[in-house]
């Protein structure tokens, strides 16, 4: 069992420290938006092991002059390439499951018009000029 990175469990003196930031700094952040940490019931901040890396990683972008905006951007895009990446591992375990229990058996047929339809196995599209290619199983 391993630690788990999100875990809010750092208040925000001891983030400040492992951030080497001051914690005004870190309120500053999350007011902005910038690092936000999760509350507890009476508003206390914990900070996960996650946003003590995040923290270090502005500190970073900062003292190379990127301005407080145009990190906020970079942690934008940056989840959003993470997010894009974890979708496409799904999609790709769900494209191998699929490839590996259709054994073949469906038939495809490409419209003229670009459309795709669906045959059963030995069925010919009825529609005249229909049918551009015929493959079976995604395989032309």
């Amino acid at each position: 069992m391993g630690i788990d990175l999100t875990a809010p469990i750092f208040v925000i003196s001891v983030a400040a420290e492992l951030a080497d930031m001051h914690p005004q700094t870190l309120r500053q952040y999350d007011r902005l938006g910038i690092v936000c940490p999760s509350r507890q019931a009476g508003r206390q901040r914990r900070y996960s092991q996650r946003d003590v890396n995040t923290l270090r990683e502005v500190q970073r972008l900062s003292q190379e002059g990127v301005s407080l905006e145009g990190i906020k951007r970079i942690l934008e895009l940056e989840n959003q390439v993470a997010a894009l990446r974890s979708r496409v591992s799904e999609l790709t375990e769900e494209l191998a499951q699929r490839r590996s229990t259709s054994n073949g058996s469906r038939v495809f047929a490409a419209g003229l018009a670009g459309d795709v339809v669906t045959l059963a196995r030995g069925q010919r599209p009825r529609a005249r000029g229909q049918s551009l290619v015929i493959w079976r199983g995604g395989q032309r």
